[in-house]
């Protein structure tokens, strides 16, 4: 018990910049093992993106408190997940070699295809997220919609560890024990906390909104169907593209698996606080 603590611990320093204590005992085996509990600190920074949503409701209109929350979260993360996007567009945006897309990787400067692929993606998180929360009474379905996405995207670039190999040299990786494959069980955890995790916020909302159980389980499956759907044509993509993947792709599948669920439960919104 005392060892999956600090692992969920040691994901949570991983992903966020929670100032939390340093593992005494740490061993580079345990950043890859971690990994499954990665859903876990994705629906802990979804929390807090979802507090700050509600309080910023109280003073200012959705997109304005959606934009706020947004920008705690990126603040959270330290813009983890969008840096990687922004490596990935630029060099997979174009067609280059493999070998050339992994070189443009490694360059920090942000190119055309950088600056317009986050900045799509910023902006359709805060249009989903004000949206969700636009209508009265849906504040806390939009506060648990982050958690699910949160939670859920955090299971995709687990997956994507498991089935590819590092495309770039793994010595040099910044994150050496995550270049390689996680092990099954360390996948399996991953995908089943993310799935714990997208149900039952599905299911609270059901509760709160007063909608059916069988809305709920439909909220939940279809977000997980959809994520999955994502993740596994990412898979192929990488595979295809590169032969595997590099942390900046896995960044990337993260920050696509976010919208999608965020997507899902605007879609699913009028089964919810706004049904007729």
């Amino acid at each position: 018990m005392k060892r999956q603590l600090r692992l969920i611990l040691l994901a949570l320093q991983f992903l966020t910049r929670l100032p939390l204590p340093a593992d005494p005992d740490f061993e580079p085996s345990r950043l890859r093992a971690c990994a499954g509990y990665f859903p876990l600190a994705g629906a802990v920074i979804g929390a807090w993106a979802g507090l700050v949503l509600m309080f910023a409701l109280r003073v200012w209109p959705p997109l304005v408190a959606a934009a706020l929350s947004l920008a705690a979260t990126v603040w959270l993360t330290g813009a983890l997940h969008e840096d990687g996007l922004a490596d990935s567009a630029d060099a997979l945006g174009s067609r280059v070699s493999r070998e050339r897309a992994l070189e443009i990787m490694k360059d920090s400067r942000i190119g055309s295809y950088a600056a317009v692929a986050v900045g799509l993606a910023l902006v359709l998180r805060v249009a989903c997220m004000a949206e969700l929360a636009r209508p009265a009474g849906a504040t806390a379905w939009a506060a648990l919609a982050l958690i699910a996405s949160h939670a859920q995207s955090r299971a995709a670039p687990v997956w994507i560890m498991r089935r590819l190999p590092y495309a770039a040299d793994a010595g040099r990786a910044k994150a050496a024990p995550l270049a390689q494959r996680v092990r099954g069980a360390t996948a399996f955890a991953a995908l089943a906390w993310g799935c714990a995790l997208s149900v039952g916020s599905a299911l609270a909302a059901a509760r709160l909104a007063g909608c059916s159980w069988g809305d709920a389980l439909g909220l939940a499956g279809s977000g997980l169907a959809a994520v999955a759907a994502a993740t596994l044509l990412a898979e192929r993509w990488l595979h295809a593209r590169l032969g595997g993947f590099t942390g900046d792709t896995l960044g990337a599948v993260q920050q696509v698996a976010e919208m999608v669920g965020l997507l899902v439960w605007l879609a699913w919104l009028p089964a919810g606080p706004i049904r007729s």
